[in-house]
């Protein structure tokens, strides 16, 4: 990265970087590294919070009751200087209400236990024989010339095994992946008016859909998470209308969205640093160092906020109750204090450190699912296509914070 697009002040611990310059969203990694090096805990200027970049800190903070995902069940809206919400964004800002990543105890402590039952292993074990039927099934398909691989594997693979678990209709997936996107994008730094108009539409639609589906599951369930949510509740667990539409949209969203980023940045890591993938497709021990080292050096997810739910000081630095930090989840496995040589893509390294689920009480609950994904994934495709290359120079996405590819073309010889 030019040296003019990043300023830091170690001495005032500020950073300037802006997240939407070309030079960073490409690689992180080089100024994640400097960083790290000169100054771990920053307030970057651009996002208007402090930040945490280190593995320790960022895996404590995750952890840290000091903090959460919610405010407004310690202090109001007036008490923090917020104005009423935006009418624009009312649907949006329903399903967020009642969404298990933006929930603190009690509340997530019910949520999390109902969609824990998807996520035993016995049951996440399950799906590896259609996730590798459905994986030939995509490589049989490729053309002859180059293709986007994104497009023909990584993308449909995730949101088909999510379809499948809640139980919507595969032929659903193309909806689904628009209304996930234009959703996601409220994420991303400078959001515009239509960014959060057209967010709201998509939330309002995907809200429509997933009511009709809890209808229908109503009427005829069946051997599917929605069904099993829906049971629950009649069951007196108390989950109500609103949280099933919520929790629908979010392992929907969550199940694929970050796992198409992780198989892409997969497939460009191992392509671009030249692994033999022959040698290691069939020793289950080797694909798990793969899997936990395309995570570490290019993790979907870079960026994970908390509210500080009382005054406080962390690191030096005075936090008052309301203020978000940022926990810079993207970070964390490029640092030296806790994986030798981090700049090097070692395939060889075992249990390498990183926090691409996060860590604590939103640990991410389909961590096992997506794992699974991933090695079976990367396994299907480079024995099928053990000559794989890249075609041509990928096209990154102007999102930061979600890590990933537009397009990747490649060649199967």
């Amino acid at each position: 990265m030019p040296h003019d697009e990043m300023r830091l002040d170690i001495a005032a611990r500020r950073l300037s970087l802006d997240p939407r310059s070309p030079a960073f969203y490409h690689d992180p990694s080089v100024a994640y590294a400097r960083i790290l090096a000169e100054s771990p805990v920053v307030f970057w200027e651009e996002l208007g919070v402090w930040c945490f970049f280190a593995h320790d800190d960022v895996h404590r903070l995750l952890r840290d009751r000091r903090f959460g995902r919610e405010i407004l069940h310690v202090a109001t809206r007036e008490q923090l200087g917020w104005p009423e919400p935006p009418v624009h964004t009312r649907d949006f800002d329903a399903i967020d209400a009642h969404s298990l990543l933006e929930r603190e105890p009690p509340v997530h402590t019910r949520l999390r236990a109902l969609i824990n039952r998807a996520f035993v292993s016995r049951r996440v074990e399950a799906l590896r024989p259609g996730i590798e039927a459905l994986a030939h099934a995509l490589v049989d398909a490729f053309p002859d010339e180059p293709f986007d691989v994104l497009a023909a594997y990584a993308t449909p693979i995730p949101v088909r095994v999510i379809a499948r678990l809640l139980g919507v209709p595969e032929a659903m997936a193309p909806a689904l992946l628009d209304w996930s996107h234009r959703m996601v994008a409220m994420y991303g730094v400078r959001r515009t008016r239509a960014v959060e108009e057209d967010a709201n539409a998509a939330a309002a639609d995907f809200a429509r859909f997933i009511r009709e589906t809890v209808a229908a599951r109503r009427r005829a369930p069946g051997d599917d998470l929605l069904s099993v949510l829906i049971a629950a509740e009649e069951q007196g667990d108390r989950l109500s209308e609103d949280e099933l539409v919520s929790t629908a949209i979010l392992l929907l969203n969550a199940g694929h969205e970050a796992t198409v980023h992780a198989l892409g940045n997969a497939v460009h890591a191992l392509l671009t640093h030249g692994v033999d993938m022959v040698s290691v497709v069939d020793d289950d021990a080797a694909m798990t160092r793969v899997v936990e080292e395309v995570l570490r050096v290019a993790p979907p997810l870079h960026l994970f906020k908390r509210y500080t739910l009382q005054d406080t000081e962390e690191r030096g630095i005075l936090l008052r109750k309301g203020e978000q930090v940022a926990l810079i989840l993207g970070a964390t496995g490029h640092d030296p204090h806790v994986n030798a040589c981090p700049a090097r893509f070692d395939i060889t390294r075992v249990a390498p450190a990183h926090t691409s689920f996060g860590a604590g009480l939103h640990y991410c609950v389909g961590a096992p699912l997506a794992r699974l994904e991933l090695r079976v994934a990367l396994q299907v495709l480079f024995r099928r296509c053990p000559k794989l290359v890249l075609a041509e120079a990928p096209a990154v996405k102007d999102s930061w914070h979600f890590h990933g590819r537009e397009r990747l073309v490649v060649r199967t010889a």
